[in-house]
Formats: structure tokens, sequence, C-alpha cells
């Protein structure tokens, strides 16, 4: 009965060596050269056997090897050895020094790339949308509040709100509720009456409390936001203008916020 044998594909000589140190458990800083060597011998042997073909850099690490096998079997002298000429000591070399560099360095940026491919793999899991063309998109539609700040309503409702205190120091617990999309539909229904062209302070009439002020200013940010109206104010300390710039339709009656009505 025939028998099947199987290698595993290294990448070069270095991958070679740096798998059989490893699979020794060998230490990379003290390699057992004889053994490494004929283990790496019968690797090449079973290639040949498989009729597979040998790189050349295979057997150039081969002929290493074989000759940093042939220095280690070479008498030792002592640690350190004088030279005569210019009265020096110099320590003896270890053959193996060079090969266990080349495989320290391989080692480490094996380890990089291992760490390359682990990053790789879980970016692949990753999709991201591909940026879109803005360009047409840029000039269709302005700000409609370009000439108002958030900051210009806001301190135009705080002189709503004072007048409100004034007219109405006591106050009044009420359960009336008011809905923001028929604010809306008031003001914009004012807008028509006035020719599209409303001052801001018009759109209060008679007594008005804190809560109808406040749903004033979310139904008018609503109407802004779908483009109904605009706001501008030519000069500062100015009357706001409230212009009509479209629509109002029943789309645009679903207003954004979480509630229809304040309380």
């Amino acid at each position: 009965m025939g028998y099947e044998i199987k290698l595993p594909v290294f990448e070069g000589p270095l991958d070679l060596l740096l798998h059989l140190i490893q699979k020794n458990e060998m230490d990379i800083y003290d390699i057992p050269i004889a053994m490494i060597t004929e283990q790496y011998l019968d690797y090449l042997y079973y290639m040949q056997q498989l009729q597979l073909e040998i790189a050349s850099e295979f057997l150039v690490m081969a002929s290493t090897l074989l000759s940093i096998k042939s220095k280690m079997l070479l008498p030792r002298r002592e640690e350190t050895e004088f030279d005569e000429l210019d009265g020096l000591e110099y320590e003896e070399e270890d053959p193996r020094e060079e090969l266990i560099q080349r495989l320290l360095e391989y080692k480490k940026y094996k380890e990089i790339a291992s760490q390359l491919r682990e990053r790789e793999a879980e970016r692949s899991k990753v999709y991201t949308r591909p940026a879109e063309d803005l360009t047409p998109y840029m000039n269709q539609n302005e700000n409609p509040v370009s000439d108002v700040s958030l900051y210009d309503l806001i301190e135009a409702f705080q002189k709503v709100l004072s007048r409100a205190d004034e007219k109405d120091p006591v106050t009044r617990i009420e359960r009336d509720e008011i809905s923001v999309r028929d604010r809306m539909k008031e003001i914009y229904g004012l807008l028509e009456v006035a020719g599209g062209t409303i001052e801001f302070s018009r759109i209060f009439s008679g007594r008005v409390t804190r809560v109808e002020i406040v749903t004033t200013l979310l139904s008018l940010l609503e109407l802004m936001k779908n483009k109904v109206v605009s706001c501008e104010q030519h000069r500062l300390f100015d009357e706001i203008l409230i212009h009509k710039t479209g629509d109002l339709t029943e789309d645009k009656l679903q207003v954004s916020i979480d509630e229809n009505t304040v309380h």
C-alpha cells in the first residue's frame, strides 16, 4: 500500500527555516545547525521525490547551511585570539550570526504581514457608500433664512414673551391644546391675505400666552424648513419680514417634531 506525502508551501527558504525552528521549539539565537540542516535537506529531498521544481534560492540556502555546518565542525579556538601584529584581541565570530539576523528580520516582517492581513479581513466586512456628486443640488435650494439667524428669531420671540408677561402678570393654568398644524395654516392664511409678505409682529393678535408663542415659533420653523416661507431683516433691530415662497400642501403639514401639540 502506497503513502502520500503532503508538503506545506513556503514563501522562501527563510520561511522554511523559521517553520522548522518553531516546529522543533529551537532557540533562534542558538540554532542547532546540524539538526536544522538535516531537516532542511530532507524537505528538499521530498520535493525532488514529488518531482517539484526547486527554486534556486532554496538550493543557495542549502549550500549556506552546509557551509555553516562545516565551520561549526572545525575546532573552536579560545573565545578571544591575540593578533601579534597590532597587539589587539579579537573575538571569534559565530558562523550562524548572519543567518540569525536574517531570520529575525524575516520573522518581524512576517508578523507585521500577518497583522495587516487580519486588518484587511476586518476591513473587508465594512461596506462604504461611494461619494456622490452633489453639484446639481448646490444652487437649486437657497437657504430660506440666509438673512435672519435663529438668534434673531429667538430675540424677536423674547420681545413678544415680555409683552405677554406685562399684559398678564398672573400665571394661569390652562389645558387648551394648540396644534402646530393649525398654527401653520393660520400663518399661511395671514400671508395670503397680506399679499405674500407680513411683518413678524402681525402674526400675533390680541392677547397671547406663552404656549401660543412657543407653538408659533415651532410652526414658523416648520414652514421655513419646507420652503413655504422665508425671513429677512434689512438692518439690525428692524422688523423681521416673513415672505411666502411656496404653497402649503398636505405633505408639508407632516411636522417633524415628536408632538403635534404643545400643552
